[in-house]
């Protein structure tokens, strides 16, 4: 079937295209895109540091209704509406033990933009794209995607909401929830206050945590931070980090969603005995740490990273919701919705930090 599609290509272009859409393969579905989110990930990927062959259709943060089903695929029924989140290929060691995050093929599933057997579900001029990203390619008016981690959604909870759960949110709550673990009598800090960063601040919220401490350059984000239930804030730019922290004591844990070296080795020089920090942003390729190994032996501090918060999407998605009904959750404070029409406009207002969490909603006129 003809479909629209974004494709991004080297240089920041993107164009919405018509493309040939292939049916669903073993184990996938036919999706009519509602909605998603644009994901720092997919600026990543556009600039070539994720190794996604361009010309590429991007977009991980994938709602929509399934309209056609591969073989196999069981539990899903034309009408459904779901939620696409990350490729996993759900029979490796890590899949089988709930760990999708590590799944042994993540990387090629996830950033290859092809099946596993190396085919494509589009075709551009009847040439093969890269058009399985994060097993979905959701920047699109439909798509074929993975059901693996793939999780149905009731009809009365919003596209545009939802989307941010498959990725940016995931990754922030259960950065905190499942791996930090922290405790109500903790301080805790989160570098970095956007998508990844105010879930971040919003899991600590839910926990309750004696003090949340909500650090990054922008002295708007800091003051959502502060809506979303931090208990202080540190603007940082053009300040004395390690100093400003001082004041507060030392962390009991951390999350890092900046990727930034003087960042992380400040946040880990900021934690008390047995602190914890967890790097959930990612830095340039080639840069390393300085972290002294005398400070993990004594201190028995940890120093960790984390892929999507160790989270497995078929159980975590849920319980995102879940807090999301009780009103714990307000993810309209992080997202802007934009006309897929607009996917530059909006684009260029994440690469500024202009928004948090832009959202593409796909109109029946891009339909074909």
């Amino acid at each position: 079937m003809k479909i629209q599609a974004a494709i991004a290509r080297p240089g920041a272009i993107v164009d919405i295209e018509t493309c040939e859409l292939s049916a669903p393969a073993r184990s996938e579905v036919r999706v009519r895109l509602e909605a998603c989110g644009i994901c720092h990930t997919d600026l990543l990927a556009m600039g070539g540091q994720l190794g996604t062959p361009l010309p590429a259709v991007l977009g991980h943060e994938g709602v929509g209704i399934v309209e056609a089903l591969g073989e196999g695929v069981t539990g899903l029924a034309p009408g459904d509406r779901v939620l696409m989140s990350f490729g996993a290929c759900g029979g490796c060691r890590a899949c089988r033990e709930a760990a999708p995050a590590y799944c042994s093929s993540a990387l090629a599933m996830n950033f290859a933009g092809r099946r596993m057997d190396g085919s494509a579900p589009m075709s551009l001029g009847r040439a093969p794209i890269t058009s399985h990203y994060f097993a979905q390619s959701s920047f699109a008016t439909h798509t074929i995607a993975n059901t693996h981690n793939m999780v149905r959604l009731d009809q009365d909870l919003p596209p545009e909401l939802m989307a941010p759960l498959a990725c940016g949110v995931q990754t922030g709550m259960s950065a905190v929830l499942n791996v930090l673990q922290p405790d109500r009598a903790d301080r805790v800090a989160i570098f970095g206050c956007g998508t990844v960063g105010l879930a971040a601040v919003m899991a600590a919220a839910i926990v309750g945590c004696r003090e949340i401490i909500a650090v990054d350059l922008n002295p708007a984000r800091t003051e959502l931070a502060l809506a979303l239930g931090a208990t202080a804030a540190i603007v940082s730019r053009d300040i004395d980090l390690a100093s400003a922290l001082k004041k507060y004591g030392l962390l009991n844990g951390a999350v890092d969603a900046t990727g930034s070296i003087p960042v992380i080795e400040t946040a880990f020089r900021a934690l008390a005995q047995r602190g914890q920090l967890v790097c959930a942003g990612v830095s340039p390729a080639g840069r390393n740490l300085s972290i002294p190994p005398r400070e993990l032996v004594f201190g028995g501090r940890t120093l960790r990273g984390t892929v999507e918060g160790d989270a497995n999407p078929k159980t975590f998605i849920p319980r995102m919701i879940e807090y999301f009904r009780a009103g714990r959750l307000p993810l309209d404070k992080l997202v802007r919705t934009y006309p897929f029409s607009s996917i530059n406009r909006a684009l260029v207002d994440l690469s500024s930090g202009a928004v948090i969490k832009p959202v593409l909603m796909m109109s029946d006129e891009n339909t074909y």
